[in-house]
């Protein structure tokens, strides 16, 4: 099965943030989802990620949780996530389902 932004963004929901407890896609957390051709037929994933703030004490916890979700996909080599604090993370880039669990009106 071919790598596709939506494949990796569907298997990132699996990570979930441990204070707030809805996953980093809902959350907005998620920017940019970048694949690229790797050897022998695989397909090399570059993420770039920010936190809800810079100092939040999951976001190591939330990088190898998601390199370890994203590398156990079918087909993918080599898997880079970054952390991005620009533009800054604010609650509008939550999903409605995100907004409704936090109770956010």
């Amino acid at each position: 099965m071919p790598i596709s932004e939506d494949a990796v963004r569907e298997e990132l929901k699996k990570v979930v943030d441990p204070e707030l407890f809805v996953n980093i896609v809902d959350l907005g957390l998620i920017y940019v989802v970048n694949l690229e051709e790797g050897g022998e037929g695989t397909t090399n994933v570059e993420i770039e990620m920010t936190m809800t703030s810079p100092a939040c004490p999951a976001g190591p916890q939330l990088i190898g949780q998601s390199k370890q979700s994203v590398s156990a996909m079918e087909g993918v080599g080599e898997v880079e996530v970054k952390i991005v604090m620009d533009p800054p993370w604010t609650p509008d880039r939550m999903t409605e389902d995100a907004k409704d669990q936090l109770g956010i009106f």
